[in-house]
């Protein structure tokens, strides 16, 4: 029997994510807080509700994928709120990147509601998410995660087990501290070579073929070089959420994390100057300045 799938969130993300369970054959009903989006996804065979309650009342799978803990918070315990309307036995699925603290709270919640919980952030930008290839890292029970598999699958190509609620949180916050940090050390080591008088163009093509070369250079080392960002995709200000929300993880480790604290500062500049709805490569035009 097809699974009742309800997708609460249709930024960039949501909708390639909604798009691909669409693609998948799922019965799926979608809410988000401007209705554009929804009515687009409607017309393509998705229901649309006008509150979280009334889009998760029928569902068997509960997907949010919001900004930050502000947002999901909203959705699952605002007005007309999600938790308000599910099921028992509901399966809840947050691919939000999220702070630790709201997730542990979050799975409490479930857990008194006799229900499920996958924290499971996604990696992948929304072409991805579209093309059903997302790198999902979960944490959760695994009987409950087999349960969600077939949804899940329609729009992540990787998923990783991580262990219980809120190590899928931690490995997405140790992943984006780095990417942030990464991003950081990127600029300033162009924005070096450029006052040096050296060729960036040369630069980025040694950079991107030896050891700085990850993903995350590769993709952006062009785009600061020419300062020609195109979309934007993820923002300065969901890098410096997600730093933010690494550092207080690192806190309760107690554990120093320099370079995320060097990295935080500058992407709080970056806010300042006005870049926060920017791509996050415009980080090389608070270094540039």
């Amino acid at each position: 029997m097809t699974k009742k799938v309800t997708l609460i969130g249709l930024g960039a993300m949501g909708m390639g994510i909604a798009q691909s369970i669409l693609k998948a054959g799922f019965d799926l009903t979608v809410y988000n807080r401007t209705t554009a989006k929804s009515e687009t996804l409607a017309k393509l065979g998705a229901r649309a509700m006008q509150s979280p309650r009334e889009a998760v009342s029928d569902a068997e799978i509960v997907i949010s994928i919001v900004a930050d803990d502000t947002a999901s918070r909203q959705i699952w315990l605002g007005e007309k709120g999600a938790l308000d309307g599910v099921k028992p036995d509901t399966i809840l699925v947050e691919c939000s990147t999220l702070s630790l603290t709201w997730i542990r709270e979050l799975a409490d919640l479930a857990t008194e509601g006799a229900l499920a919980l996958l924290d499971a952030p996604v990696n992948g930008g929304p072409d991805m998410a579209a093309a059903g290839q997302l790198r999902m890292m979960v944490g959760g029970d695994t009987t409950v995660l087999e349960q969600a598999r077939p949804v899940l699958t329609s729009f992540s190509g990787e998923i990783t087990h991580m262990g219980p609620n809120g190590t899928g949180t931690m490995t997405k916050l140790v992943h984006n501290m780095m990417v942030a940090v990464q991003m950081v050390a990127l600029a300033e080591g162009l924005n070096m070579a450029e006052r040096a008088g050296l060729s960036l163009e040369q630069v980025v093509s040694i950079i991107t073929n030896s050891g700085p070369a990850s993903p995350t250079v590769k993709r952006n080392a062009p785009l600061m070089a020419s300062r020609n960002y195109g979309e934007p995709g993820f923002s300065l200000r969901l890098m410096r959420k997600d730093v933010a929300y690494a550092l207080h993880l690192a806190e309760e480790l107690d554990i120093p994390l320099m370079t995320a604290n060097a990295a935080r500062e500058v992407y709080r500049i970056a806010g300042k100057l006005g870049y926060d709805d920017a791509g996050v490569a415009t980080v090389f035009e608070v270094l540039h300045q």
